[in-house]
């Protein structure tokens, strides 16, 4: 019974352990680990480039090629870091990014063409509006010389260009859009942070470790139309709680998808000698209402598989989805030329050491769309087609390698599985030791059992001897002798 109180006792010391280990506390191992991210991330985007602008124009089916990818490094460091008095840490996080020509296929001065987002949206914007406000929005774009589509640089898309309409737009309608410079699709990204976020610590209550508290001072956004949808859940995407089961799952909070999101566990597998799980979005992460009620509260929505984001993004018609329309409707991908949807190329996932809850490797994978069609009144709009035209797909992927694998390795699952397996070789040598005295008074009771039969035995045999020298000892009646002479 003690011994099995002892076995008990390692494992919950062994816990407690791994507990200690995983929390945001400066003297836990993995501190460093959440404060600087070692792993090394890169950010690798497709574009989609439109081969036949003018015939779009004139209502036929866009076709596109993709081009890519074009890679950048990601570097990622917190500041303000911030211990509050209710067991949580508020922090920024810091992002930029560096492109790395050895790993991409193609130039940042390569030519895209693709659809002039700011005329396409602030039409479609205008779809309601007067017919003579239209008017004039045609004639300031004649005047500007914007079209429909646009011909730009990677490095123009990615972190900005100049352009006369934006100017326009912020002199007389400045709520409009949020960029006072130059307009690029990642521009709002680079050399930022992604809101001040407020996490548990997991030191005081364990079970709430990395949870999001506050993300920018509140605890639900006001961008959808249910209280669920605006819940901020799940941590910040970075760790989660440790000891996962396969009934877990991933839950974190994504300030540039503007929403929470969700993803369940598929299966076991092994990431350089680390047991891990693999965890991928569910096929509802972007259903509509009518296929996946509880995502009515993300409408107005269109076809199931993307998902509307216009409210969170100035009003845009902008749209998230999978790669290539991976795992939507059918319709959406057969609209648009030139795209190929499969899982192995355009479906997310996350691996996942279930012990301490810390990625190991990783890749998520995203799509930004655009809603366009032709608006009356408009004429730069021409005779577009209604369709949810793919702009470009981007993968966010990281592994964890070097030292700081080989660390993580031997700190968090070569020591806690030592100290398992001692435990039972301790317990062993334990049994060994109680049973020495007990073998030793054996074999003394045994040497004194033979002892004891020897001496009686010697004592009869002793006194066979004394009798036989005795009988020869005694002389023969006389006579004796002669006779047995005689015969």
């Amino acid at each position: 019974m003690d011994m099995q109180k002892w076995s008990i006792r390692t494992l919950e010391c062994d816990s407690a352990l791994k507990r200690k280990n995983v929390r945001i506390d400066p003297n836990s191992i993995s501190f460093n680990m959440w404060k600087e991210i070692p792993v090394p991330f890169y950010l690798s985007v497709y574009f989609f480039d439109i081969v036949n602008p003018s015939e779009i124009l004139q209502g036929r089916k866009p076709q596109v090629r993709e081009r890519g990818p074009y890679v950048y490094r990601e570097f990622r460091h917190k500041s303000n870091i911030t211990f509050n008095d209710n067991d949580t840490v508020s922090f920024l996080e810091y992002r930029s990014y560096q492109f790395q020509p050895h790993k991409s296929r193609g130039l940042e001065s390569d030519y895209i063409v693709m659809p002039n987002i700011l005329v396409l949206a602030a039409a479609l914007m205008m779809e309601n509006g007067p017919i003579s406000l239209k008017l004039i929005m045609t004639l300031a774009f004649s005047t500007l010389g914007e079209r429909a589509f646009m011909n730009r640089t990677v490095s123009e898309i990615m972190w900005g260009y100049e352009d006369p309409l934006l100017h326009l737009i912020n002199k007389y309608f400045p709520s409009m859009f949020p960029f006072k410079g130059k307009f690029g699709l990642f521009a709002e990204l680079n050399n930022s942070n992604s809101g001040l976020f407020t996490v548990f610590t997991g030191v005081q209550n364990f079970s709430r470790i990395h949870l999001v508290d506050k993300w920018n001072g509140v605890s639900k956004v006001n961008f959808w139309h249910s209280d669920q949808c605006n819940m901020i859940n799940g941590t910040s995407g970075q760790m989660w709680a440790p000891f996962m089961t396969p009934e877990s799952s991933l839950e974190f909070y994504s300030p540039d998808a503007c929403r929470s999101m969700k993803l369940v566990y598929k299966e076991e597998g092994v990431f350089e000698g680390i047991p891990t799980f693999r965890f991928v979005a569910p096929n509802t992460l972007f259903a509509n209402g009518t296929v996946y009620p509880p995502n009515e509260g993300f409408c107005p929505c269109m076809e199931s598989g993307i998902q509307n984001v216009s409210t969170c993004r100035f009003n845009a018609p902008l749209f998230l989805s999978h790669p290539h329309f991976y795992n939507a409707d059918p319709v959406l991908a057969e609209a648009v030329s030139g795209l190929h949807p499969n899982p192995e190329e355009h479906s997310l996932f996350l691996d996942i050491h279930p012990v301490t809850g810390i990625p190991m490797n990783c890749s998520v994978k995203l799509q930004l769309n655009l809603y366009i069609k032709s608006v009356k009144g408009i004429g730069q709009t021409g005779k577009i087609e209604p369709v949810v035209l793919p702009l470009l797909w981007f993968g966010e992927s990281g592994a964890m390698e070097g030292e700081t694998l080989q660390t993580f390795y031997t700190q968090l699952v070569l020591m806690p599985k030592v100290l398992h397996y001692a435990q039972y070789v301790l317990l062993a040598l334990g049994c060994v030791l109680l049973l020495i005295p007990v073998i030793y008074q054996i074999r003394n009771q045994e040497k004194c059992y033979l002892f004891w039969s020897s001496s009686k035995k010697g004592s009869k045999d002793k006194e066979a001897i004394q009798a036989y020298s005795e009988s020869l000892m005694t002389s023969a009646p006389k006579g004796t002798v002669l006779q047995e002479a005689r015969l």
